[in-house]
This record gives C-alpha cells, structure tokens and sequence, in this order.
C-alpha cells in the first residue's frame, strides 16, 4: 500500500513540474541552439508542408535528407513560418504551422512565425482582412486581433513573431491602413503587441517594412514609436529595393540608433539561374534584375548572400537574415503552369539537391 502511495505521490509531483515547466520550454525536450547563438540565420520553410504531401524529397550531395535536418546542419538556427487565418485549403493554417513549428523543434530549430492577419497573401499592396472579420466594428477588430494573438501565443509560442507582414501601408486593410487610418493603425498593432507581451514572456516581437530605403524607413519605423516590439524586419530584394547591398548597413545603423532596436534583414533571396524548371513564370528572370559582380550561378547565389549577411553583422545592430523561398522547388510537375515562381531561387538545384548557398547559414 505504501509503494502504491509513494508511485501516485511521484506521478504528482512530476505532473506539477510538468504544468509549471512556463514558456521556455516549448514543450519539447530536445536540444535548441546554444543560447549564447543569437544571431539569426533563417530560412523561410512555408511551402514544406505541401511539399512533402505530394511526395517531393530533397537531397544533400546526391543522398535523400529532410530539410529541416539540411538546414540545421549547414548552420541555419531558425525557421520562418507564414500564419493565414482562414486559408480557403487550410495551408498555412493554424493547424499546419503548428505541426510544422513542432517538428523545427524537434530538428533543433527556433520558430519565427510570420503572422499575415490575413487569409491568403499579405503585402505592401494587399492587406485583405479576413473574411471572419471584415464586418466587425473597429473595436470588435481590434478585439479579433487581441484574441487571435493570443490563441497563436498559446498554441504555438514561438521564439519571433512577426505582427503583420509588409505593413508598408498598414494592415487589416481599410480600418488599419496606415495612411488612411493612421490612429486605427498603431491600435491594432498596439493590440498584437500587448497579447504576445500577456501571454509570453519570452516571445520577441518583430515589425516588418519591405525595403532598404533610409528615408522611407525612417518615415515608417517613426509612425511605430508608441509600439511595444523587439526587431526592426526588412526584405531585401534587389529588383525591387536597389542593387547596392551596403545600402543594408547604414540603413541597419540609422534605424538601430535612431530608435534603439535590433534589425533583421528578414526576407532576402537571389537567383542561380535564370533558366525554369516547370512551365510557371519566374519571379526573377532576366539579367536586368541582378547586380552585375552576383550572376545567375550557384556561386554567384552564395556570394550575394554572404555579401547581405556580411552587410548585416558589419553593423552592431544587426540581428540576423532569412532567405525567402529556399524551399520552393518546382514541386507540382514540370508541366506545371501553377508551380513555382522561385525554383531559380530556391536552395535546392532543379534536380532538388542542397546548393552550396547552404553554406551561408554557417556559424
């Protein structure tokens, strides 16, 4: 009878260290980087999940590896996460990113979760609001977005969150457009802000502008001063955003000084090629697109990201890089004309094999 007692006394105590273990522990058991690794080198993974239900593998010097393993042994310690509310085929849904956030941990990989408070594509010129919320009052917005955060802290608690995606202009879009409804705005964000800081005492906030251009940056990051937040987030693309990569250090040291936060080049990516692999348009596809000392080869791929990441770490406020779209393979066929517009991009050759781009995320 005593041991009985003495086995339940144990099963207790253990249970009540297991409630209490908090937010650090992320509910897994398995090795994370070492803590003193805080410069970010990460790769967005969004498309895996899809990726792999139709059977596509990848490789690493001609032998089949899983990805998140690639990643993590070229040096890469943290993997972005695109969250859609209500996805119209559930991809990039609540359920998938948690699946996909458990299994980086499991790898050994910090999550950074890239929440577009949207149902689909989110971006300088598109902030749909979600379907469920677009006749809500402000207020009652502003609520959706302080419950929804929270559910997102509570069911995945990630390492970053990124409140928004591109708010160039806003969110949320026409009751949280920043030119047009600048106070509305700030609430919404403000909102975001303080559920993740209610919930999560170790969760870094991030706010993220498309775009290296001092003046446009300081206009922005200057309209988010009153925010609660951790990290200044830019892409970097330089057929959109100019093609003068040290333009990224001094626009890092004017934001870091200005207004005393860390910056994270948070999407960056380059070609190396410019040929297809599937019948889908390209996103980048013409010489015209590239800097001239990056060409469109394998070695020119690396080169330009080793030049963005040494533009980063070059200032003391720089926080780390991501690359965009390293997993987006030409998955659906070669046939396809709905495939990928970033397999010239991606860090997986045509024939889905690790490129030597890997060895960016070193550390």
């Amino acid at each position: 009878m005593k041991k009985h007692i003495k086995f339940l006394g144990l099963l207790a105590i253990a249970a009540v260290q297991f409630a209490c273990s908090g937010d650090d522990d992320k509910g897994t058991n398995v090795p994370q980087p070492p803590a003193d690794d805080t410069f970010i080198r990460g790769s967005d993974i969004s498309y895996l999940p899809e990726m792999e239900s139709v059977g596509t593998k990848f490789y690493n010097n001609g032998k089949e590896e899983n990805m998140l393993t690639t990643l993590k042994n070229a040096g890469c310690n943290t993997v972005r996460i695109r969250l859609w509310k209500n996805p119209a085929n559930g991809r990039s849904g609540m359920a998938e990113v948690k699946e996909l956030a458990e299994k980086s941990r499991r790898a050994g990989l910090r999550v950074w979760l890239t929440v577009h408070y949207s149902d689909s594509w989110a971006d300088p010129g598109k902030q749909v609001t979600p379907k469920e919320w677009e006749k809500l009052s402000f207020e009652d917005l502003r609520k959706a977005v302080t419950t929804y955060t929270e559910t997102i802290i509570k069911e995945i608690n990630p390492d970053i969150i990124q409140i928004g995606n591109e708010i160039n202009s806003g969110l949320l879009f026409p009751k949280g457009n920043l030119i047009d409804n600048e106070q509305q705005c700030i609430a919404l964000l403000t909102a975001a802000s303080k559920a993740v800081r209610a919930k999560s005492s170790n969760t870094k906030i991030m706010i993220h502008y498309a775009g290296i251009d001092g003046e446009k940056t300081d206009w922005f990051f200057n309209k988010m001063n009153s925010i609660d937040y951790d990290y200044i987030g830019l892409s970097y693309y330089p057929m959109h955003h100019g093609k003068e990569v040290t333009e990224i250090t001094s626009t890092i040291n004017a934001l870091g000084e200005k207004y005393g936060k860390k910056v994270v080049i948070a999407e960056t990516s380059y070609a190396f090629t410019l040929l297809y692999n599937d019948f889908t348009n390209n996103n980048l596809g013409s010489n015209d697109q590239l800097i001239p000392a990056y060409p469109a080869t394998p070695a020119g791929q690396k080169a330009f990201v080793l030049a963005v990441r040494a533009s980063v770490e070059a200032s003391a406020h720089g926080q780390g890089f991501a690359y965009w779209g390293g997993e987006w393979v030409a998955f659906r066929g070669k046939q396809s004309a709905f495939g990928s517009t970033y397999e010239n991009q991606a860090l997986y050759s045509f024939d889905n094999n690790a490129l030597s781009v890997m060895q960016a995320f070193a550390r």
